[in-house]
C-alpha cells in the first residue's frame, strides 16, 4: 500500500513563536495563533508579505506600511480568511490602509528575532490581518519558528519505510524550503502560501496518487484538508486547546510529532 503524509508547518513540524501589534488598541500581543485569531472574527483575512525582514527593519518607522509596500512593489499571498474574498479587494485594503506604519511591523520583527536568534535553523515570516468591517489593517504580525525536536527523524523514518512526506502551509514557500532542506523533504513536496482550500485540493490530488493519505494539522485553517484525508491526525505540541470542531474531525491526537510515524506504521502494509 502506498502512504502519503501531509503536514502543515507552523504548530505541526515547526514550534513558532507569533508577536502581533494590535494597531487600533496599540498594545503587543504575544503567543498569538494567527488563524483562529483571523477566523474569530467575519471580516478578518490573514495576509502573508512578502518582504526581507532585514531590509524592511532599515525602513522609515514612520512611514505607512501601505506607502512601503507600494514603493516597493511588495507582493503578498492570502493564508486564510474568515469571509469570501478577491485578491482585487485585499489589495484596496493593504495598499491604500492609512494607520498601520513601517513601526507597528518593525516592533513585532524586533520581539520575534531577540527570541530567535539564536536557533540553528529559523523561518521568519511577516504579515498582517486586514479587516473589512474597519477598511484597514488591524495587525501586524511576526512569526518565526524552528523545527520540533523529533521533527528530523519522524521524516527520516518515514522516508526510510517508503512513507512520503508532504508540506501544505500558509507560510511563504522560500522560508519552507529552508525548513524542508534541514528535514529531508524534497522541494517538490513543498506547497506554499496554501490556502484551506488549497491544502485540501492538495490532499485531493495526492489521494489520486497514493492509497492513503495523512493530513497532520494544528489549527482551523487544516480542518478541510483533515476532512478530506483518509486519516485526520491533530498536534497539540504546541497548543493544547484546540476547537472541538477540530477534535472532532480528528482521528488521531498527539503530543509530539513523533507519534506520526508510528499510526503511519499501522497503515503502511
Amino acid at each position: 500500500m502506498s502512504l502519503a503524509v501531509v503536514f502543515d508547518s507552523a504548530g505541526t513540524l515547526l514550534y513558532t513563536l507569533r508577536v502581533a501589534k494590535d494597531i487600533p488598541k496599540d498594545r503587543i500581543v504575544e503567543g498569538v495563533e494567527t488563524t483562529t485569531l483571523t477566523c474569530s472574527e467575519k471580516g478578518r483575512s490573514l495576509i502573508l508579505l512578502y518582504v526581507n525582514s532585514k531590509e524592511f527593519i532599515e525602513a522609515k518607522p514612520e512611514m505607512l506600511l501601505s506607502e512601503y509596500l507600494t514603493q516597493k512593489e511588495v507582493s503578498f499571498g492570502v493564508a486564510c480568511s474568515s469571509i469570501v474574498t478577491t485578491t482585487e479587494e485585499i489589495s484596496e485594503l493593504l495598499y491604500g490602509d492609512k494607520k498601520a506604519t513601517c513601526e507597528d511591523l518593525q516592533t513585532c520583527i524586533r520581539k520575534v528575532w531577540s527570541c530567535c536568534k539564536k536557533m540553528p535553523v529559523v523561518a521568519l515570516n511577516n504579515g498582517v490581518i486586514v479587516n473589512k468591517n474597519i477598511n484597514s489593517i488591524e495587525f501586524a504580525i511576526t512569526s518565526g519558528g524552528r523545527p520540533f525536536p523529533n521533527a528530523k527523524d519522524t521524516i527520516r523514518l518515514l522516508h526510510e519505510n517508503n512513507i512520503a512526506s508532504y508540506v501544505a502551509s500558509g507560510d511563504r514557500t522560500d522560508k519552507l524550503i529552508k525548513m524542508a532542506d534541514y528535514l529531508g523533504i524534497p522541494h517538490g513536496n513543498v506547497f506554499g502560501v496554501a490556502t484551506p482550500a488549497m491544502k485540501a485540493q492538495i490532499v485531493s490530488g495526492l489521494k489520486e496518487q497514493y492509497d492513503k493519505v495523512i493530513m497532520v494539522g494544528d489549527g482551523i485553517n487544516d480542518l478541510t484538508a483533515m476532512k478530506k484525508a483518509d486519516i485526520a491526525i491533530l498536534t497539540e505540541e504546541q497548543y493544547d486547546k484546540k476547537p472541538k470542531v477540530l477534535e472532532d474531525a480528528a482521528d488521531y491526537i498527539i503530543k509530539d510529532v513523533s507519534e506520526v510515524f508510528e499510526i503511519a506504521k499501522k497503515y503502511n502494509s
